[in-house]
C-alpha cells in the first residue's frame, strides 16, 4: 500500500491544474516583466508611496532575494519584495507590488478573512506537517483513532486554503483600484489584471489539491478503518 498507491489517482486533476497554473503565472509575469510601466516608479518606490497614501507610514519595505517571493508579513508590518520586483519599473512588477499593498491595507482595516487566516496559520502549519505522518501511523498500527486525528488535522489545512481564497482575491481588486487611483493608465491595469488572475489560479489549485487529498484520505479510512 506504502509502495504502490491507487488513489494517488485522485490526486491528478489537481496536479494538472496547478501545473498549468504555475505555467500561466510564470508567463504572464515574464511577459509583462519586459514591459516597462508609465509611471516611473520601481516596485520600491510605488510600494512606499502607497503605503504613505494609506497612512500606513511605520510598515517598512524590503527586500528579499528570489522570484516572486514577494510578501507582507503583518507579525512584523513588512512588506517584502523579491528581487524581480523591488527594482523593476515592469508592468508585472508592479501589479504584484500592489497586491502585497493590498494585504497591507487588509490587516489596516482588520479584514475579517486575513484575520482569521492568520489565526489559522500556526494550526495548520502544524496539520500540514504531521497530518499524514500521524494518519499513517494509525494504518501502520489499525489504529481509527490516530486516522481520525490525521484527518482532523488535514482538516485545518484544507479550511486555511479555502480561507485564503477571499484574502488573495480581495487583495488583488485592492491592487486595481490602488493603481487606478494613481492614474495608472487601464491597458496596464488590465495586463496587472492578467498577471494578479493568474496567480489566484494558484490558490485555487492549492484548494483542489487539499480537498482531493481529504478525499483519499476518508476514502483510505474507509477502507481500512474498520480492520481488527
Amino acid at each position: 500500500m506504502l509502495f504502490w498507491d491507487p488513489t494517488f489517482i485522485f490526486l491528478i486533476p489537481a496536479i494538472i491544474l496547478a501545473i498549468w497554473a504555475q505555467s500561466l503565472v510564470q508567463q504572464r509575469f515574464y511577459k509583462y516583466s519586459r514591459i516597462n510601466s508609465s509611471f516611473g516608479f520601481t516596485g520600491a518606490e510605488l510600494a512606499r508611496r502607497l503605503l504613505d497614501n494609506a497612512g500606513l507610514f511605520d510598515v517598512k519595505v524590503e527586500s528579499i532575494p528570489g522570484k516572486l517571493t514577494d510578501h507582507y508579513d503583518p507579525r512584523t508590518r513588512v512588506v517584502r519584495l523579491s528581487a524581480s520586483t523591488f527594482n523593476s519599473h515592469s508592468i508585472a512588477a508592479l501589479g504584484v507590488v500592489a497586491h502585497e499593498i493590498g494585504h497591507a491595507i487588509q490587516h489596516k482595516e482588520g479584514y475579517v478573512p486575513l484575520t482569521i487566516r492568520n489565526a489559522f496559520a500556526p494550526v495548520a502549519s502544524f496539520g500540514s506537517g504531521f497530518s499524514w505522518i500521524i494518519f499513517l501511523m494509525g494504518l501502520l498500527f489499525w489504529s481509527p483513532v490516530l486516522m481520525k486525528f490525521g484527518i482532523i488535522l488535514f482538516l485545518l489545512v484544507v479550511l486555511f486554503t479555502l480561507i485564503t481564497l477571499p484574502v488573495e482575491f480581495n487583495a488583488s481588486r485592492k491592487a486595481s483600484v490602488l493603481l487606478n487611483n494613481m492614474g495608472m493608465p487601464s491597458k496596464e491595469i488590465a495586463a496587472v489584471n492578467q498577471v494578479l488572475n493568474a496567480a489566484a489560479m494558484t490558490y485555487v489549485a492549492s484548494v483542489a489539491m487539499a480537498l482531493l487529498q481529504l478525499l483519499r484520505m476518508l476514502f483510505i479510512a474507509g477502507l481500512f478503518g474498520d480492520r481488527d
